[in-house]
């Protein structure tokens, strides 16, 4: 990957509404390039989305989130991929990564209540037959979201303490 295409993706990443013409400015490319490559890219499979970082405590909709490690044990028949593709079909599932450490999959999840994320791990992850096992942990609050600081607070909300 050239240097070019690489300011690209990472305009992107910053922030996937810029407009060609800005896209091309802050990488030196004309947007012609841009539009070029964007096609390529997309074609390639590199760009599979272009999606918004949302504040879900700033609205009215009911939302819960939770990350889940799910454990695996493989047979010669079961395969990775095939786990998780059958994890991946469900709506439920925001991303899904193999990972190293302690469990074999993180997977974050959302849906309208706690009961629903309990009843979609219980019902469509645990049965699988690979999986030997779950921990289920219920997102409080949300920092920082795909690059994206959720900090609207004063700087310094300490209580001022006077001698």
């Amino acid at each position: 990957m050239d240097d070019e295409t690489r300011a690209l993706l990472d305009v992107l990443v910053a922030d996937a509404r810029e407009s060609t013409a800005d896209i091309a400015r802050q990488t030196g490319l004309s947007a012609d390039e841009v539009d070029a490559r964007l096609d390529d890219l997309e074609a390639a499979g590199v760009l599979r989305g272009y999606t918004a970082v949302v504040d879900w405590d700033r609205t009215d909709a009911d939302r819960v989130a939770a990350v889940v490690e799910v454990n695996v044990e493989l047979d010669r028949e079961t395969a990775y991929e095939e786990i998780a593709r059958r994890i991946a079909e469900s709506p439920t599932v925001d991303s899904l990564r193999l990972v190293s450490g302690d469990y074999d999959f993180a997977l974050d999840v959302s849906a309208n209540t706690m009961q629903a994320v309990s009843r979609f791990v219980a019902e469509e992850v645990a049965p699988l037959p690979a999986v030997t096992k779950t921990v289920t942990h219920y997102v409080m609050e949300t920092y920082k979201e795909r690059g994206v600081v959720f900090d609207d607070r004063d700087e310094d909300d300490r209580l001022s303490v006077t001698p």
